[in-house]
């Protein structure tokens, strides 16, 4: 492409200005000064793998910190010896680099970073990428022509993006999604580790590490303010935006996905209609759906549905868990299905923030939970549904073995202390552990802690806020020790 000399100067220009570190060796300071998420050294792994010859995709929700990110990665690599004047950052939603192919963009950063004919050993950063038509075929020439250049990509049309980076860099393209702020990653963020301390547990006849709080009512109002505004960094930080949160989240976030962000690719034509359904979900989440009852209570038919459902997956603002029955004799897709949303700030910013004593806090607390295990890849999570007879019991959380199917472990989440007392009024799960030869199970509470026995069958009892915590931590803890990290 070729760009006359006024509008090239502008851009070298402006390339200039966007990658400070080329004059000054580090980023800017506004960046430098947040605290880093917590899933950045499985992130910098992955960048800096330059054995694998393929392009990075930092995928996720709309304001989850993935230009933050990116930042932090710069000056990692910068701390880690790479010269900076190797390193570009290039944000393509800049109006000036409207329609630059990306190989030319590249060609003009080594320009004015003064080496023209430089082609190698760089780590290109090309941010906000979804405003490139056809960005995939540009990316992926690129990887197959720089072999010896790290190139990382990133964008807010969550979902745009991960269907073409499956479509078109199959093989070329490595995927890496940042979720909203797990539990554990919020106490960090505002410097409030302090709160919890390492524990130990038996557990199937082996100690095993937890996690306890030195303060459970502080904890558990720091929960609250995580399920009320937790899940983007900017919330957590601002006392402005949690004053109305409907107007960063749902404007900024709900509103961009569900009108903006290209549900089109996935044959929706109807984004009012979306968002209607996207509505319901997220005042519903943790409910029991089908297919058929969404059907007959929106008038939307059932294929539609299942685009819908495919569509809020990918954007990153939904998770479908499947269910088992009492027996677990097989583990299949049934008709019946839970929705949750990824995060339960997203239910608070929709409709209002919840109190501690709100009804609703019972399924936001499940949500919480299950926000921080959908994390995990594979990670064989459903619930237990049944019907004997008159009776039917479900229990609300369970891990399948990836093989056989059969449960290894089973979670009951209440945000209540009364079964601490009274552990056999947990009916369901009572029932579900000796029919799946469980002999131990966990049972979150408000403010409870400890083991209980029910006949042969323990209960360990957690706060809800330290089992949120426990959850989130372990997930990244196992993917960086998969890493060596």
């Amino acid at each position: 492409m070729n760009i006359n000399g006024f509008l090239k100067e502008q851009v070298l220009a402006r390339l200039r200005f966007d990658n400070p570190w080329w004059i000054n060796g580090n980023i800017d300071d506004y960046y430098a000064t947040m605290r880093h998420r917590l899933f950045l050294d499985l992130f910098y792994q992955m960048m800096t793998d330059t054995a694998l010859r393929r392009a990075v995709i930092l995928l996720g929700p709309r304001r989850v910190g993935k230009t933050v990110m990116l930042y932090h990665s710069i000056q990692r690599l910068i701390d880690d010896g790479v010269e900076p004047n190797r390193i570009i950052y290039i944000s393509i939603d800049t109006p000036i680099y409207n329609r630059i192919p990306l190989e030319t963009l590249f060609h003009l950063a080594c320009e004015a970073v003064g080496q023209p004919e430089a082609r190698e050993n760089f780590f290109v950063f090309y941010d906000e990428i979804q405003y490139l038509k056809d960005w995939e075929i540009h990316l992926k020439s690129l990887a197959d022509s720089y072999l010896h250049v790290k190139f990382v990509a990133s964008g807010s049309a969550a979902a745009a993006l991960k269907m073409k980076s499956q479509e078109s860099g199959a093989g070329r393209f490595s995927d890496f999604m940042l979720p909203p702020l797990t539990f554990n990653e919020y106490l960090h963020l505002k410097d409030l580790n302090r709160l919890i301390i390492p524990s130990k547990i038996i557990w199937d006849g082996q100690t095993v590490p937890i996690y306890d709080t030195i303060d459970i009512h502080r904890l558990n109002d720091h929960f609250l303010d995580y399920i009320n505004y937790g899940g983007y960094p900017e919330v957590v930080f601002s006392k402005t935006i949690q004053a109305n949160p409907q107007q960063f989240i749902k404007n900024d976030i709900v509103d961009k996905v569900l009108l903006k962000d290209l549900p089109s690719l996935y044959g929706i034509t109807d984004v009012q209609d979306l968002n209607s359904f996207f509505t319901v979900i997220a005042y519903h989440s943790g409910n029991e759906f089908s297919y058929e009852k969404l059907s007959e209570n929106s008038g939307t038919k059932k294929d539609m549905i299942r685009k819908y459902i495919e569509y809020l997956e990918a954007a990153f603002l939904i998770k479908v868990i499947h269910k088992t029955d009492i027996n677990a004799k097989q583990f299949q897709r049934a008709t019946q299905f839970k929705i949750y949303l990824t995060n339960p700030s997203l239910r608070s910013a929709l409709f209002s923030t919840l109190r501690a004593t709100d009804q609703e806090m019972g399924a936001m607390v499940e949500t919480a939970v299950f926000a921080q295990w959908i994390q995990r890849e594979n990670s064989g999570i459903c619930y237990a549904s049944w019907r004997q007879g008159r009776n039917v019991g479900e229990v609300d959380m369970v891990g399948v073995h990836p093989l056989s199917f059969k449960p290894r472990w089973a979670v009951e989440i209440k945000w209540s202390d009364r079964y601490f007392g009274k552990p056999r009024e947990l009916i369901s799960l009572v029932q579900f552990m000796p029919a799946n030869k469980l002999k131990q199970a966990i049972v979150t509470s408000i403010s409870k802690s400890g083991a209980t026995d029910v006949d042969s069958l323990q209960l360990l009892f957690i706060p809800a806020a330290v089992y949120t915590y426990l959850v989130g931590k372990n997930t990244i803890d196992r993917k960086q020790q998969a890493l060596g990290l």
